[in-house]
């Protein structure tokens, strides 16, 4: 005979808990049926306990855990689950230990009879505050299951946007550590190789071959001295952006770089309009709804329009205004959001704003790639053949001669 540990809900769907002795885990489950049960989960209790969280402590929650956590939820609360049952069976198919060891610590708290939304807040870090925030407001309104399925979208969403956002930074990074390496290896493997014949020549050298090589020969000695001050210059760039001048100086020159900086700005708006409509239709308020927004960005000069507009908002001036008087916010945005205002249907008016900078984000990136792909390979072709020619411009002339 084995002892069994099982969690099971019973026909009022209340979790139940508890040990059985039986031949094998299908007599454990013939038996609970007979009671009106249905298992969960069924371990042998004297298998030796899993120390989850001990090999994944501190594992960051990504945005794919939150979303399939919030549409797990929503229909399980749909279909009439109690949510402590709910959050621990989550809880318990949960792959993220962190998370998992959360959901459990937030059933054991909605168990002693705190709130859901104390009880949220206290893994801020995880839910993030627009999260907490939605999670209260359903809560309190009574349409949490509604408010789940928002913030579900609004996680896939935005991780969506940033993985585009990531792909057009991606591919020119990519290749231009390519070009580094191809450099490299040419410097260090073939032309210390080909330089030690090209000597032999002296003055019969072409003339674009000397220069090649008075330039190679350059760059080697002071090739500490370069390394040197491109370090000292990386610190220097880093030390600066930790002052608060420096910081706004360097978020303005990011935003007013071609393309790039254009690619920034659209995928904030996008996600700004995204975000502030979620948070309008689960209930929450507008000064704290722009409280949250405000938190969304390490970007100063996106954070100070932000906040300018939020500060317009405690005075009185509505949000349209507010956000035209910031002068951060495109004239489409502002012009959408007015007209949300004056038709009462914010939410829904932000949502087609959003899909409108979130598909001119999508141009812009197009744009960016099939401009830095020619660049870049020609980019390569042409460093490639300069060394060629340099090597092997020798060659021809002494197979000529």
């Amino acid at each position: 005979m084995k002892t069994y540990a099982y969690t099971a809900w019973d026909s009022d769907g209340a979790c139940k808990q508890g040990v059985k002795t039986a031949e094998s885990k299908e007599q454990v489950l013939t038996l609970l049926r007979q009671e009106q049960l249905t298992p969960v989960s069924l371990e042998e209790a004297t298998a030796a306990p899993k120390n989850k969280n001990a090999p994944a402590a501190g594992r960051r929650v990504k945005s794919q855990d939150l979303s399939a956590f919030c549409w797990q939820l929503a229909t399980m609360l749909g279909g009439g689950l109690p949510i402590i049952s709910a959050i621990t069976t989550i809880a318990d198919e949960m792959p993220n230990r962190t998370f998992e060891s959360a959901l459990k610590d937030i059933a054991v708290r909605l168990e002693r009879g705190e709130p859901l939304a104390d009880s949220i807040a206290v893994y801020e870090k995880i839910f993030g505050r627009l999260g907490c925030a939605m999670i209260a407001a359903g809560d309190s309104s009574g349409s949490l299951t509604a408010t789940l399925e928002r913030l579900a979208e609004h996680y896939d969403n935005r991780d969506k946007l940033v993985r585009k956002v990531r792909g057009a930074l991606a591919y020119p990074l990519f290749v231009t550590g390519f070009i580094v390496l191809i450099v490299t290896v040419m410097m260090t493997l073939i032309i210390p190789r080909f330089s030690l014949m090209l000597d032999e020549l002296g003055d019969d050298m072409p003339a674009f071959t000397r220069g090649f090589m008075a330039v190679y020969e350059t760059l080697m000695r002071n090739m500490p001295f370069l390394l040197t001050g491109l370090v000292v210059a990386a610190v220097a760039v880093f030390l600066y952006s930790r002052t608060p001048s420096g910081n706004t100086r360097l978020c303005r020159l990011t935003l007013k770089t071609p393309v790039f900086g254009s690619i920034i700005k659209m995928a904030f708006v996008a996600t700004f309009c995204r975000t502030l409509g979620t948070l309008v239709a689960s209930g929450v308020s507008i000064i704290d709804a722009f409280t949250i927004l405000a938190g969304m960005t390490n970007n100063d000069i996106l954070r100070r329009g932000v906040l300018d507009t939020r500060n317009r908002l405690t005075k009185g001036v509505n949000i349209s205004q507010s956000m035209e008087m910031s002068g951060f916010f495109p004239g489409v945005a502002v012009k959408m959001v007015r007209i949300g205002e004056e038709s009462g249907s914010l939410s829904d008016v932000l949502e087609k704003t959003s899909e409108y900078y979130a598909r001119k984000v999508d141009l812009l990136i197009s744009s960016l790639l099939s401009l830095l792909e020619p660049i870049l390979i020609v980019s390569v072709g042409a460093i490639v053949l300069v060394v060629l020619l340099a090597m092997y411009m020798p060659l021809f002339s002494m197979s000529a001669s």
